[in-house]
């Protein structure tokens, strides 16, 4: 471009620009003023738009963390449910060894000390469940709750309402606030 060609602008712009190749300098026939209103136009809503993914980002860490949080909390909480439903047929099976023991037998001074001991250690093992938060479910006498309690079997009953637990066949228990096992019970019917 020659010198009266040139469009003619503001002398300070002119003087601000000296030594800047042509080529870099923006001069449309609106004026550089919009097209330099234009880009900061354009440079504001990128800059909205990355301060709007930064937010998110921020929320979604936010959330990945909690939920890390929380598995962490239950995983602790919950990390011997494993382990205590196999302890469970161990103390089913010492709680049946007991109860099949004869009154005569418990009055053997030969076995009263054994005896002693395996109650010691039915004693022992709830203790430890308790200390782990594994409770178990109160059954007898109570309506049938499909959450805690697994119905086995119907038996005619005139002295219980129907749906109520009159026999509890195994003990059901729960770890903290989750069913560890369901409490199998007979419930009662309307007599025939």
């Amino acid at each position: 471009m020659s010198e009266d060609t040139k469009p003619q602008g503001d002398p300070a712009v002119e003087a601000e620009l000296k030594g800047v190749p042509e080529d870099m300098i923006d001069r449309d026939e609106a004026g550089a003023g919009d097209s330099l209103g234009d880009a900061l136009a354009q440079l504001r809503g990128d800059l909205e738009a990355a301060k709007q993914d930064v937010l998110y980002a921020k929320a979604e860490t936010q959330n990945v963390r909690r939920r890390l949080e929380k598995d962490i909390a239950d995983a602790r909480a919950y990390a011997a449910t494993g382990f205590a439903r196999d302890i469970l047929s161990v103390a089913d099976n010492l709680s049946r060894a007991l109860e099949a023991i004869p009154a005569e037998l418990r009055e053997d001074d030969k076995l009263k000390s054994l005896i002693a001991g395996i109650e010691a250690t039915g004693r022992e093992i709830e203790k430890v469940f308790g200390n782990h938060g594994i409770t178990r479910i109160a059954a007898k006498g109570l309506p049938l709750d499909p959450n805690q309690h697994q119905a086995m079997i119907e038996m005619p009953s005139a002295d219980a309402e129907p749906g109520t637990v009159i026999q509890e066949l195994q003990a059901g228990y729960m770890i903290k606030d989750r069913l560890l096992r369901p409490a199998m019970v007979a419930v009662a019917k309307k007599p025939d």
